[in-house]
């Protein structure tokens, strides 16, 4: 065992507590009721060494990034989740935005004989925009650049998309797939439990839902990430059986990638009354994350949302991948409040936020291939050479 572990373990006067953290230590999985016990009793110290403890044992001092860029079709949207500072419902659509499939393409060429890997499509609900109109546009995209992998579509954009053609689930997700869907975000997962859901987001696919659309992407053999909302109205348990259920699933697929919590932002919201949660309380929400989700073998924490120095201290509690460039994404983010105004960061940049808390900066393609390893490299030499920066 590792010695300051050992310390921590020892020195720790809650037995509960020390009995949750040699589960860890041993590789056993802890309860819904260790989850719990953990958000209610343990503090930041305790469980950000034993999440470290289990990063390093997973990844050492590997952090991911990869090269990506967003397109957001649209902010307009049928649902109007109270929570949402970036939509405008589609009785308003004039105050919003809405791209052709030929301005979409135009984003994608901008990226030409750059290298990027990843395209990330993702936006509002817009009844024009059918399953036929994205299929389209992946074909364009694949056709135009086939070494560009393309991930989009939460399971809310999916699930109208599905309903309106009048395809299940599989038969949907089978037709995107062929038209060069790849792997699916994580988005519209925010929290399971009903009686949250329903105050929040009623309108839109449930829990049971998300999941399905999720298990539909994983039987085809497609990856997907998953994400949960957090630090609104929801409770401890209501955490824990976010996490659970996402666990559960991956259990039976082995489908996810990563899991990314997301932090609920107040800006500009029918939500805006409730207060933010603290970075101490981010940080113990990332650290208990890493020591419940034990097989999602990574823990991504989006630096435009959280802000560079805070996405440099996640780096210490359980996170080993701060996602990408993410260049173009700076609607979705600034309208929702979040740290980063402009959220686009050259490799360089990046490469130097993971050095600076002594890490070791690791290119990824969107299904953890290892593209490039940066940690020896100098960073003039990235930011003078344009294929490395």
């Amino acid at each position: 065992m590792n010695t300051s572990i050992e310390k921590l373990i020892a020195a720790e006067p809650d037995q509960a507590l020390r009995t949750i953290a040699e589960k860890v230590v041993r590789k056993e999985r802890i309860s819904p009721e260790d989850g719990i016990y953990l958000f209610e009793h343990a503090s930041l110290p305790f469980v950000g060494a034993l999440a470290n403890f289990v990063r390093e044992r997973l990844h050492g001092d590997t952090t991911y990034f990869n090269r990506n860029f967003h397109i957001e079709p649209t902010n307009v949207c049928v649902f109007a989740c109270k929570f949402c500072s970036y939509s405008r419902l589609y009785a308003h659509r004039e105050e919003g935005w809405e791209l052709s499939t030929e301005q979409m393409l135009d984003i994608v060429k901008k990226y030409d004989g750059k290298p990027v890997t990843e395209v990330h499509i993702v936006g509002g609900v817009h009844p024009k925009m059918n399953l036929e109109f994205f299929a389209d546009l992946i074909r364009k995209i694949k056709a135009h650049r086939p070494d560009l992998h393309v991930k989009g579509f939460t399971a809310v954009e999916l699930d109208y998309m599905f309903r309106k053609a009048k395809k299940t689930v599989e038969e949907g997700m089978a037709y995107l797939h062929e038209a060069g869907l790849q792997s699916l975000p994580g988005g519209g997962a925010e929290i399971f439990a009903p009686a949250v859901r329903q105050q929040i987001c009623d309108d839109k696919i449930d829990g049971a839902g998300w999941l399905a659309i999720h298990k539909a992407a994983h039987q085809l053999g497609m990856h997907s990430n998953a994400t949960m909302l957090y630090g609104h109205i929801e409770s401890y348990a209501d955490r824990v059986d976010h996490m659970e259920k996402l666990r559960s699933l991956q259990d039976e697929t082995g489908g996810f990638n990563t899991f990314i919590p997301l932090k609920f932002r107040n800006g500009d919201n029918e939500m805006s009354h409730i207060a933010e949660t603290s970075i101490i309380e981010d940080m113990r929400l990332y650290a208990i994350a890493r020591l419940y989700m034990d097989n999602f073998p990574h823990l991504k924490a989006y630096w435009p949302m959280l802000g560079r120095n805070n996405a440099q201290l996640s780096l210490s509690f359980g996170v080993n991948d701060i996602d990408g460039t993410i260049d173009d994404s700076t609607k979705i983010y600034s309208m929702a409040g979040s740290e980063e105004q402009t959220p686009a960061m050259s490799t360089a940049q990046l490469v130097t936020l993971i050095k600076q808390v002594k890490r070791k900066p690791v290119e990824r393609d969107t299904l953890y291939n290892v593209v490039r390893d940066y940690s020896e490299l100098d960073i003039k030499e990235i930011e003078m050479n344009p294929l490395l920066n």
